[in-house]
Order: C-alpha cells, then sequence, then structure tokens
C-alpha cells in the first residue's frame, strides 16, 4: 500500500520550479519561505500537510493550496520539483 506524502515525511525540504524561478523551502516546523527569481523571502507563512494535500497561509494572511502527485508539487499554477541535496 502507497504511503502519502503525509506519512513519509518527503515533503520537507526544497521544492523548485522547473525554470528555478519559485523556491518554496517546507520547514520541519510547519513553516515555509519562498524565493521568487532574485527576492529572497518573497513570501513566508505557515503549512499543514494532510494526506498529499498541502494548505499554506502566508504572514500577510492569504490562503492557498496544493496537491503532491507522483513526487511532484502542483500548486498555483505552478509545477514544482523536490530538489536533492
Amino acid at each position: 500500500m502507497t504511503k502519502t506524502i503525509e506519512e513519509t515525511g518527503e515533503y520537507l525540504g526544497m521544492w523548485v520550479t522547473k525554470d528555478g524561478h519559485v523556491r518554496q523551502e517546507l520547514l520541519p516546523e510547519g513553516r515555509y519561505d519562498e524565493a521568487r527569481g532574485n527576492r529572497r523571502s518573497a513570501y513566508r507563512g505557515a503549512y499543514r500537510v494532510t494526506g498529499n494535500h498541502i494548505a499554506y497561509k502566508d504572514d500577510t494572511g492569504f490562503d492557498a493550496d496544493g496537491e503532491f502527485s507522483g513526487g511532484v508539487l502542483y500548486h498555483g499554477g505552478m509545477v514544482f520539483y523536490k530538489e536533492n541535496n
């Protein structure tokens, strides 16, 4: 049986768009830090993973969500890939 990304914890770490323009780090304490181009920490806030769904609330109060599928994160019309260290 396949485990959800919530169960495996594989969502933690850096997620990057194919062109590298957007970089979103999902931190273990339920916070994220997103860079856009040369703008570091363009967005920051909290997130919660339930199953393969992720819900975001940035520090300004904006809500968004996304889905993990096949090792890829789909969020805000963008596609993110896990950066391997």
